[in-house]
This record gives C-alpha cells, sequence and structure tokens, in this order.
C-alpha cells in the first residue's frame, strides 16, 4: 500500500513540474492558471506524503493533513516527524515555501489601492511568497529528493 502513495506523490510532482514547464511565458491568465495549478499540485503531493508516511507508520487509514497532526500519529520524536519540523521551521525548504504558498493561494488577491497626488505614501507591501518558475521548480526538486530519500530508507524494511 505505501508504494501506492509513493506513486501518486510521485505522479503530483511530476504533473507539477510538467505544468510549471509549459506555462506561456507571457503574464496573463494562462500564465496564472498554470502557476495556481502546479502549486496545487505541490501541496496535493505534500498531502500524499503526509499519507505515506501515516501508512508507513501503520496507520494505514489515517491521512493527516497537516504536519502537526502527522506527530500526533507517529510522534514528534520520529526521524520524519523531526526532519519534516526542520523543515518547517528553515527558511527556503521546500516545506517552508509550500506553506507560505498554502496561506497566500487560500486568500483573496489583496486590493490595490489608487494613486493620487492626495494620498502617495511610501509603504511596504507584502508581496507574498516567491512564485517565480525558478522558485517553484527548487521546491518541486527539493520535495522529489526528500521523497525518495524517504523511500529509501523505509522500504529497505
Amino acid at each position: 500500500m505505501a508504494s501506492e502513495w509513493h506513486t501518486l506523490a510521485s505522479q503530483k510532482l511530476f504533473l507539477a513540474q510538467t505544468l510549471l514547464r509549459q506555462r506561456p511565458e507571457q503574464p496573463g491568465p494562462a500564465h496564472e492558471a498554470h502557476l495556481q495549478g502546479c502549486i496545487e499540485l505541490a501541496l496535493r503531493a505534500r498531502q500524499t506524503l503526509l499519507a505515506l508516511l501515516a501508512n508507513y507508520y501503520q496507520h494505514k487509514h489515517q491521512r493527516p493533513s497537516n504536519l502537526a497532526e502527522l506527530q500526533a500519529l507517529i510522534g514528534a520524536e520520529a526521524t520524519d516527524s523531526r526532519a519534516l519540523a526542520e523543515l518547517e521551521n528553515q527558511a527556503g525548504s521546500w516545506w517552508n515555501h509550500l506553506e507560505q504558498l498554502a496561506v497566500h493561494q487560500s486568500r483573496p488577491p489583496a486590493k490595490k489601492k489608487t494613486v493620487s497626488d492626495d494620498n502617495i505614501i511610501a509603504v511596504a507591501v507584502d508581496t507574498g511568497p516567491e512564485r517565480s518558475p525558478e522558485a517553484l521548480e527548487r521546491t518541486l526538486a527539493g520535495m522529489k529528493v526528500f521523497l525518495a530519500d524517504l523511500a529509501e530508507r523505509h522500504e529497505e524494511w
């Protein structure tokens, strides 16, 4: 059963990479659709990874939706729990990037204020997480490496 979850996670990552590579170069609705689709597939792959881990730890019918739920199932001291917790707290890691993207993607776009002579004030605008194709490619590649390492560790038993 674990191999099916691994296959599904790998498939989602492959589809995300394929969608990312086929995006139109010009900004517009199709470009945005490709980026958001890639992000959604990566988030789905992360959910599948959590189910895979639950399965590896003999919780075959559990589907944790986040790291806290996984840790409640397998223990916070389990090797894989600790590895994911480190990734969660490490700026620039694939897990941390996906967490930022999940939050950003689940919120409506910020309203842009109009500029006039009366309201010109310098303010920092939250631009959200890095959504460039290069950043998404790094995140997908990091996740793919983690998934391969995970399978190698667990499937040697």
